[in-house]
């Protein structure tokens, strides 16, 4: 593994890149989930390149290794971290400009790439335990903290702070407060960041055309099988499919919204990123698998 550093609109940003030993077969960069640094995903990308994939993580500015100085300082929101995410990726292809380019979206990670503005560089998007954030999409448990958390919570600390203090609250993580306050208005809105950014957000999303397969756990503690499928209606022209994962039938105890990343996920999950990989390598964009009905189950 290498450590990188990368200019990104005035910020610079902390990079991992995990090399094969031999040739690469594609390009891979993993986009983190909120509050989630980089160095949780080490052990799957160390795999993943073992697997013959030239794989690149990083940390959004104003988090983890890209934080420089305060985090009372930083002035950044979530679309400053789609530009990070764009600026990796742009980078990433240019080391491998011949070869596909896929992203893992780790939740946040999955919902960014709506707003990138140069779609055409990733030929595909493995999305990892994501969904709108809408609040009444949330996991039940969750759904009934919420309110209090983005009403009260939320404005209050981060407006004491100057940051979000979610380390002293265990709650996410330490947050620039624009990061958080942009967040709120995405999780109180039924369209999340399509409906809180308005039209412009709704023509980025709908100029996907990558494929795109999410996996979805039904144990996850934060998303619902609904709120999967209300996230990518907004990639409203990107072949989609979503996965539904049941731990039990993988003779697992748990996998939750961060267990797919574990060490211990390798042998029973860690293959199906391969095999997602090397069918979009094998077939056009257009052939990838369309949307398809969500199993019989509850809304929650």
């Amino acid at each position: 593994m290498e450590q990188h550093q990368l200019s990104s609109d005035g910020a610079t940003l902390a990079l991992r890149v995990y090399t094969p030993a031999g040739p690469p077969r594609a390009s891979v960069v993993i986009g983190g989930a909120m509050g989630v640094r980089q160095a949780f995903y080490e052990a799957f990308a160390t795999w993943l390149a073992g697997q013959g994939y030239r794989v690149t993580s990083f940390d959004y500015r104003g988090h983890g290794d890209s934080l420089q100085g305060s985090l009372r300082q930083v002035r950044a929101d979530l679309c400053d971290w789609a530009r990070d995410y764009e600026a990796v990726i742009a980078h990433a292809k240019a080391q491998l400009p011949d070869q596909p380019l896929f992203l893992i979206g780790h939740s946040l990670g999955a919902q960014l790439p709506g707003l990138l503005r140069s779609p055409q560089l990733v030929d595909g998007l493995l999305s990892i335990a994501a969904g709108s954030g809408y609040w009444r999409d949330n996991a039940p448990r969750l759904k009934r903290l919420v309110p209090y958390f983005w009403h009260v919570l939320v404005p209050v600390a981060t407006r004491l702070c100057g940051y979000f203090p979610g380390r002293r609250l265990r709650k996410v993580g330490d947050l620039p407060a624009g990061v958080m306050l942009q967040w709120r208005r995405w999780c109180l809105n039924p369209r999340y960041s399509v409906g809180a950014e308005g039209e412009a957000a709704a023509r980025s999303y709908a100029a996907v055309r990558f494929p795109v397969m999410a996996l979805s756990m039904s144990d996850d503690e934060l998303m619902t099988w609904r709120g999967t499928e209300h996230l990518f209606a907004l990639y409203a022209n990107a072949p989609s499919r979503i996965e539904r994962i049941e731990p039990k039938a993988l003779q697992l105890r748990r996998i939750g919204h961060f267990g797919f990343f574990r060490a211990d996920m390798r042998d029973a999950l860690w293959g199906r990123a391969v095999d997602v990989f090397s069918g979009w390598t094998k077939a056009p964009a257009a052939a990838a698998h369309p949307r398809f009905p969500s199993p019989a189950e509850s809304p929650a």
